[in-house]
C-alpha cells in the first residue's frame, strides 16, 4: 500500500466496501476480532466458499490480513490503514465542495 497513490488505495477500498457481504465480514471481524473463514461462515449467512472469495478481495484491498493460527488455520484480522487513506481522500473531496456549496446556498437564499 505504501507505493500506491491515495486515489488507488481509496478506489480499492470503495470497490471492496461496495458489496454488503464484504461489509458484513469486516463488521464481524471488527466486532469479534480475528477469525477464520469457518468462524465467519458460522456467524454470517454466507457459505464458507463465499467467505473465502470475499476475504481474498478484502485482502487484495488491504482491508484484512491473514495470520497463521493453530493447526494450520488461517485467521483474518482487520487492517484499518486503507480505510484511513480512503477517509482522508473523501475529506479532501468534501473540503473542495464545502466552500462552493456554501457560496451557492448563500446566493440562493
Amino acid at each position: 500500500m505504501a507505493d500506491q497513490s491515495p486515489e488507488t488505495v481509496a478506489e480499492a477500498v470503495f470497490t471492496a466496501l461496495a458489496d454488503p457481504n464484504r461489509r458484513a465480514i469486516l463488521a464481524a471481524l471488527a466486532e469479534r476480532g480475528p477469525a477464520t473463514a469457518t468462524d465467519l461462515a458460522t456467524w454470517l449467512p454466507i457459505t464458507r466458499q463465499g467467505i473465502a472469495k470475499h476475504l481474498a478481495l478484502l485482502a487484495d484491498a488491504g482491508l484484512v490480513v491473514a495470520e497463521p493460527g493453530e493447526r494450520r488455520r488461517v485467521r483474518y484480522r482487520v487492517q484499518t490503514e486503507p480505510m484511513r487513506v480512503a477517509q482522508r481522500f473523501l475529506a479532501v473531496l468534501a473540503r473542495d465542495w464545502d466552500g462552493p456549496l456554501a457560496a451557492l446556498r448563500a446566493h440562493l437564499e
